[in-house]
């Protein structure tokens, strides 16, 4: 038993590892200098350290606006992702009508369906409405491509939920809205914090429609600015690893804000849902 147990701890460390290395390797890259960047020695460890291109990154380029606008486009999506995805997965799990089998099938066609598919239709439908070039195409695209996905990790959280505290807190004198405020809702947070989660990767880490949807410099989001290092003369690799590195804080901020309700959350779904 102690064998096994070593095993897998040896087991369970190289997996971290092997994950942890390209975020490793993308955080030392930015500290080197342009030269020994550029050179086929692979250092683990930077000989020489450098902010010059953190420098390059902040300074240069406006990267402090397109981090507004991946900000306000993906917390504005997963917040009415949320809200929608949660009224939605309430009335699925608490409710009995006619086609509710038929919208949770549907919900989850939709999320299987991928973005590349999508995209056609999705630039004509921004276009007809005068959409194109403006942040709240995006937000929109990131609602709807988010929603299902939302839709049903809520509905395990709330069906594991006990209808009894609901129907006792209405006994008390609770309307059905005030039960659901009072009762389901604290009780949901964990479901809410894990999907969260979820959906700010999702929505934080798209290309593809900020490339086409946004014409415009100024309304470009983060990942699309990544590639404006990359020019006719080559690709400033200093300056990529920095802005990349600079990319993904404002996840792992939020990540490390909320990892105790989201493992929380995730063991919860996997036994409830």
């Amino acid at each position: 038993m102690r064998t096994r147990r070593i095993g897998l701890s040896v087991l369970a460390v190289a997996i971290a590892l092997v994950f942890a290395f390209p975020t490793y390797w993308m955080f030392a890259s930015s500290l080197k200098p342009r030269g020994e960047a550029l050179s086929a020695s692979y250092d683990l460890v930077p000989t020489s350290v450098t902010l010059q291109n953190y420098a390059t990154a902040l300074l240069g380029s406006g990267f402090l606006r397109y981090l507004g606008n991946s900000l306000l486009v993906t917390l504005t999506a997963v917040a009415c992702s949320l809200v929608a995805g949660t009224l939605a997965a309430l009335a699925m799990s608490r409710f009995r009508f006619r086609g509710r089998k038929g919208f949770l099938m549907l919900a989850l066609i939709a999320q299987m369906v991928p973005f590349e598919a999508l995209m056609v239709p999705m630039f004509l439908f921004m276009r007809d409405l005068g959409l194109l070039n403006k942040l709240p195409s995006l937000i929109l695209v990131y609602w709807i491509t988010t929603l299902p996905f939302t839709i049903w990790s809520l509905r395990g959280f709330i069906d594991g939920i006990p209808m009894d505290l609901e129907e006792a807190a209405m006994v008390d004198g609770c309307g059905r809205a005030g039960a659901f405020r009072r009762v389901t809702l604290p009780l949901l947070g964990p479901g809410l914090v894990a999907t969260s989660v979820f959906a700010f990767i999702t929505a934080w880490n798209e290309f593809l429609y900020a490339l086409i949807f946004m014409r415009s410099e100024d309304l470009q989001t983060l990942p699309v600015f990544l590639k404006t290092f990359q020019n006719a003369f080559g690709t400033d690799w200093g300056a990529t690893m920095a802005s990349a590195t600079l990319f993904t804080l404002p996840v792992l901020v939020f990540f490390l804000a909320v990892q105790r309700k989201m493992v929380s959350g995730v063991t919860a779904g996997a036994v409830k849902g």
